[in-house]
């Protein structure tokens, strides 16, 4: 049962949990969107998003923050920068609903439901 549970296990260990959000979410910071399982997709979302309402306020504690969140390397770099210079701004005025998840068809070799998420423009 999950009742009152806070998460989505994804079918991994928390270790494998977090690298894979760190990973999408690096993804989704570079790409602007990515094709993925509906699942992981609503679990990025709760990670992206608070991620993001925290890059609203640029200051050093900020980019310690993002980047811890997103890991520790090259990568993470990159995508820390990107969202505390391109992305947190565009929603400097909106309180939430930073990201868009639109279902689009079933995986051939196991039938997941499958969806894109990426950043609202408007």
């Amino acid at each position: 049962m999950r009742h009152r549970h806070g998460y989505r296990k994804l079918g991994r260990d928390s270790e494998h949990r977090q690298a894979l959000l760190r990973n999408l979410a690096c993804d989704l910071i570079e790409h602007g969107k990515i094709n993925t399982t509906v699942p992981k997709a609503k679990e990025l979302r709760r990670y992206i998003e608070k991620i993001i309402t925290r890059a609203k306020v640029n200051d050093l504690n900020t980019h310690r923050y993002v980047y811890s969140k997103l890991g520790s390397n090259a990568r993470a770099k990159a995508a820390t920068k990107k969202v505390i210079e391109e992305i947190a701004p565009k929603f400097e005025n909106r309180n939430g609903g930073y990201t868009r998840i639109i279902k689009t068809n079933f995986r051939r070799g196991d039938a997941a439901e499958m969806c894109i998420i990426e950043f609202v423009t408007e």
